[in-house]
């Protein structure tokens, strides 16, 4: 994209009130230009047909068609980077954003819940910042990719996997947890770049799509086969040494964190851990990713030509944290080759632990 143009931005929203509200916030950023403003899904999608904005704000809940029809419309008619813009505080509207990221929006962002003039010019630097961010990222359908994929090495067996993900996340996450059995042998730890107040929905919404169980962890819970764990808002998910989920503060950069995830599993499981990093911006993961491969595990990233952004994948393999990017439809089957029945035990050393019973 021409960094020296405006990045042309539609806003979507019933409210006159947040409409003003997000277009002032947005154009006081030199690079970015409203171009336009609906109050409705239907001339929300004519006006994308009609402007081409480089990225679309969107409300979910709006009279006519709703965020996800809308999204839906826009992407089959007028394919623009849609990042929502909703009300944390309704359900329906967490629940609502996890169907647009299924009909292609980029991102979530919780509107402001703030009267601080002060707190509410930081979230709209934020949205700002995003909104760039996403400028760069390329609007195209992504292509369904088969092939030969090399399988985990021989003797390689695996007591827990981890996976992280950002931009195009949750999608990739309801692709691959669907395709995996009630008795996957092996829990599954999630780092998912959310913003504060969708981690109940993501849950919900993920729950609807395997029969594996996908659940919030506690802290100091023993992680069973079977069950996917997320962190809980605003934490980083990790394990202690004898293989129990802990929780700890988010210290800045990607929240949750992939590397303290992916690092931690290292750490207590060596060998027997495994590592996915799938689409996303950025280069979390990639390190502790490498950490796990250093210990001997079993590592995965996701190939460019299924990444909605293959930022994070990329920086794996370019530290060669894994040998190869994978289509998304292959990940399931390769993490099942890595996985055998387990004897989950206590305690147990570096590259020898065990998930607790």
């Amino acid at each position: 994209m021409n960094n020296r143009r405006p990045i042309r931005v539609l806003v979507v929203d019933d409210s006159p009130t947040m409409a003003n509200t997000l277009t002032a916030l947005l154009t006081e950023d030199p690079r970015i230009e409203v171009v336009g403003r609906a109050g409705d899904g239907n001339r929300a999608v004519q006006l994308a047909r009609l402007l081409r904005p480089d990225v679309i704000t969107m409300d979910l809940l709006l009279p006519g068609l709703d965020g996800p029809a809308a999204i839906a419309a826009i992407m089959s008619q007028s394919p623009a980077r849609v990042l929502v813009v909703s009300a944390v505080a309704e359900q329906r509207g967490v629940d609502l954003g996890f169907q647009a990221m299924s009909a292609g929006a980029l991102e979530l962002i919780g509107k402001p819940n703030v009267t601080n003039v002060e707190e509410l010019r930081r979230w709209g630097k934020d949205l700002a910042h995003s909104v760039c961010l996403m400028a760069e990222v390329p609007v195209i359908s992504r292509r369904a990719r088969t092939g030969a994929v090399t399988p985990p090495p021989i003797g390689a067996r695996v007591d827990v996997f981890g996976i992280v993900a950002s931009t195009g996340g949750p999608p990739a996450l309801a692709e691959l947890l669907s395709k995996l059995p009630k008795d996957l042998p092996v829990p599954l730890l999630v780092a998912q770049h959310i913003t504060v107040g969708f981690t109940q929905g993501m849950v919900r919404w993920l729950s609807q799509v395997t029969t594996l169980t996908v659940d919030v962890a506690r802290d100091g819970e023993r992680l069973e086969p079977g069950r996917v764990y997320f962190p809980q808002d605003g934490q980083d998910l990790l394990v202690d040494s004898t293989g129990l989920a802990r929780m700890q503060p988010s210290r800045g950069g990607p929240c949750p964190n992939g590397d303290v995830l992916l690092a931690s599993l290292a750490q207590a499981f060596g060998r027997r851990s495994g590592g996915v990093v799938l689409t996303g911006m950025g280069e979390d993961g990639a390190r502790g990713l490498l950490a796990i491969r250093k210990a001997g595990g079993v590592t995965f990233s996701q190939d460019e030509a299924t990444s909605v952004v293959y930022g994070m994948p990329r920086a794996a393999l370019e530290i060669r944290a894994t040998d190869q990017g994978v289509p998304l439809s292959s990940l399931p089957e390769l993490l099942l080759q890595s996985c055998v029945p387990l004897n989950f035990r206590a305690g147990g050393g570096r590259g020898e632990g065990g998930v607790g019973r």
